[in-house]
Order: C-alpha cells, then sequence, then structure tokens
C-alpha cells in the first residue's frame, strides 16, 4: 500500500477534500450552532466525519458494484456536484445544506456539514483518479484541520473578520472548479476509450 505514498498526490487530495469541506466558509454557521448549544463537541464531530469519510471510500466501491455503476461514470456525476458546490462557493447562493440542527456534534456538524453528499462523492471520485494510501492521508489532514477549526471557530471569525473568509470562500470556490472539469475531463476520456474498445 505504501509503495504508492505520494506528497503530491496527497497535497491534491487534501486540497480537492479541504474546498470540498468548505470548513473555513462554514465558521459562521458553526459559530451560530456554538451560540445555540452552548458548545461543540469538536473532537467527535471531526473523528466521526473522518471516519464516514474513509469507510465511504472503500465501502462505496461495493455499493456501486451491487447498483451496477462505475468508478469512472461515479467520478463523473461528483464532478458534476463539486461544480455545483464551487458555484455556490463563488456566485455566494445556496443550493444544500438547509439542515435543521439536532445536536452539536455529529448533526449537523459531522453530517452534513463536513461529510456530506458532496464530500462523500469526492471521496469516490478521488479514487479514480488517485491512490487510496494519498487519500487516507488527505483526509486525515482535513479531519485534524476541521478539529482545530471547530475548537477555534470564534477566534478564527474575529481575527479574519466576514470579508476575508469571503473572500478566501471564493478562491477555494475557484480551484474547486478547475478541478471538478479535470475530474470530469479525465473520467470521460477513460469512458469513451472503454466504449471504443467495445
Amino acid at each position: 500500500m505504501f509503495e504508492h505514498f505520494s506528497w503530491k498526490e496527497i497535497l491534491t487530495c487534501s486540497m480537492v477534500l479541504f474546498a470540498v469541506i468548505d470548513i473555513i466558509g462554514s465558521i459562521p454557521i458553526i459559530v451560530s450552532l456554538k451560540k445555540k448549544f452552548g458548545r461543540i463537541e469538536a473532537e467527535k464531530a471531526a473523528i466521526v466525519a473522518g471516519l464516514l469519510m474513509i469507510v465511504f471510500l472503500f465501502v462505496g466501491n461495493k455499493i456501486l458494484n451491487f447498483i451496477g455503476v462505475d468508478v469512472n461514470s461515479f467520478a463523473i456525476a461528483g464532478a458534476f456536484v463539486i461544480f455545483i458546490i464551487a458555484l455556490e462557493m463563488i456566485l455566494g447562493v445556496q443550493i444544500q445544506r438547509n439542515t435543521e440542527a439536532t445536536s452539536a456534534s455529529i448533526v449537523p456538524i459531522a453530517f452534513p456539514l463536513i461529510a456530506g453528499a458532496g464530500t462523500l462523492t469526492t471521496t469516490l471520485s478521488l479514487k479514480a483518479e488517485y491512490h487510496d494510501i494519498n487519500i487516507i492521508f488527505g483526509i486525515v489532514l482535513n479531519t485534524i484541520f476541521v478539529y482545530v477549526v471547530l475548537k477555534s471557530a470564534n477566534w478564527i471569525e474575529r481575527k479574519l473578520g466576514t470579508g476575508t473568509l469571503k473572500v478566501v470562500e471564493k478562491v477555494f470556490g475557484i480551484i474547486l472548479l478547475a478541478i471538478s472539469i479535470k475530474l470530469f475531463t479525465a473520467n470521460f476520456a477513460q469512458l469513451f476509450q472503454t466504449y471504443v474498445h467495445f
């Protein structure tokens, strides 16, 4: 497994997941949840979100095989989801995340705020392009970062300010848009070659 270890792949996977999770852009939501519930269980939320992503990375493929969908097709579908998330970030519109909070750890922070449909789809889409070990490291790095942000959300919001947070969100939105196009073209090319050979 470790023979496929690559810092370049880890960095790419980390950046993709960081942009999709958008924990920085979610700080205002986290702060409001903290005010509502008193405190946020950062450890539980981060661990559950990380485990959800890792489990889906391995089980997701089996689910796809069961329903007869190949990884490339799923990756293309994932590229569309990432594309929509990127548009949300750039244009400042909300297509998802309208979830009613019932607790301040697993729901709605671990799921769907961190490890939501977009993140899980992205995790599996990355599998079509990168090695598992590098995706796992990317997930772990993001889980650690999520934990740090959850622990210091109020401080980050005070230091950066709403304006800076919006700029960061839009920059990562553009990066995510480019990644979604790359993911689409790479997997579409592979699908096209498969059908041509048939």
